[in-house]
């Protein structure tokens, strides 16, 4: 009876020791940790431990702490991380150029058309494109509609001319900036305020919230309210990792991620307003909104991008975003 007693008394001490380990989820991003993309991970990693009741451990590395812009998908592709949060103008270099189309200049005339094609087939085939390539990708993060910064002010196409123009990695990117006259300088995100401070580039294009979050208001002289193009994330996981997670634990992600997906969404929109607000009362930058003619002036510039990318992007994609425009078919 001692014996049974001594080996239960070891077997309640060594319990613990053989729990199951959580699974770890590395999730990577480039952006502060205070943005809506920020945040919206903050809230998958507290809905994903708490609906597996801590059989995941999501550990969340912001900023570029873990990986840089340049360095993230090939550490998705060894497994060294399980889930990023990349521009989807990154998915170009692999191959899958259909997802440069969002970079095309003036593609979406608002809200409504954005939210057809990502929540429709266009946005749907485009993510079972990443299969192929041992990505899975789970969901659209918003970065809301972009502005040009420079120390010049930007009214016309004119006033490009020989700016060097900061770019992420874009095919599309690089032939925008060129229609306008300016010179495209691929960088990495956290690169880019020092090389607005020290002269290395004149200007970029960005999205309000990073505008606002990175600081670069500080070191630009110009913010012109263009709304040209759209900055879009998509959320993608290893795929190897994922189809071996267990179907119950992978269900709940997926509904974790749906969830954080809605509140990502909400906050962008709201901080959109918010940053703008907050950049014109910083009183560092000068705000300004582009007249009806400076517009059509751009629109002219650059609607031809869409045709000259065709080739490269695939018709059949620019071609069922148009569809979706209020009259079916026609471009803007």
């Amino acid at each position: 009876m001692k014996v049974v007693a001594i080996l239960a008394a070891l077997a309640i001490t060594a319990a613990p020791a053989f729990a199951q380990e959580p699974i770890v989820i590395k999730f990577s991003h480039v952006v502060a940790a205070d943005t809506p993309k920020g945040r919206a991970a903050e809230r998958f990693r507290e809905l994903a431990e708490s609906r597996t009741k801590g059989r995941v451990k999501v550990e969340v590395y912001p900023n570029s702490t873990l990986y840089k812009d340049g360095e993230e998908m090939s550490a998705l592709n060894l497994g060294s991380v399980q889930m990023l949060a990349p521009s989807i103008s990154k998915f170009g270099p692999l191959g899958v150029n259909g997802f440069e189309a969002f970079d095309l200049p003036y593609i979406f005339p608002d809200r409504d058309v954005l939210n057809r094609v990502l929540n429709g087939p266009v946005g749907k085939d485009l993510l079972g494109r990443l299969d192929k390539y041992g990505i899975t990708g789970l969901a659209y993060w918003d970065n809301g509609f972009k502005v040009m910064s420079a120390n010049k002010a930007l009214h016309v196409p004119a006033d490009f001319r020989g700016l060097k123009m900061r770019i992420k990695s874009s095919k599309v990117l690089e032939a925008q900036f060129r229609a306008l006259g300016a010179v495209p300088q691929v960088m990495a995100f956290s690169e880019v305020y020092q090389a607005m401070q020290t002269g290395v580039v004149d200007g970029s294009e960005n999205s309000l919230p990073n505008l606002w979050t990175q600081k670069f208001f500080e070191v630009q002289k110009y913010v012109a309210l263009s709304d040209h193009g759209y900055d879009c994330y998509a959320v993608i996981v290893n795929a190897r990792f994922w189809s071996g997670l267990p179907p119950d634990i992978r269900a709940t992600l997926e509904q974790a991620m749906k969830d954080a997906t809605t509140y990502q969404l909400e906050l962008s929109l709201r901080e959109q307003s918010d940053d703008l607000e907050k950049i014109k009362a910083a009183n560092r930058a000068q705000v300004y909104e582009l007249t009806d003619a400076e517009k059509a002036a751009w629109r002219a510039a650059l609607l031809p991008v869409h045709k000259q990318m065709e080739s490269r992007i695939g018709k059949d994609v620019i071609d069922a975003i148009y569809r979706e425009y209020p009259a079916a078919g026609g471009k803007q």
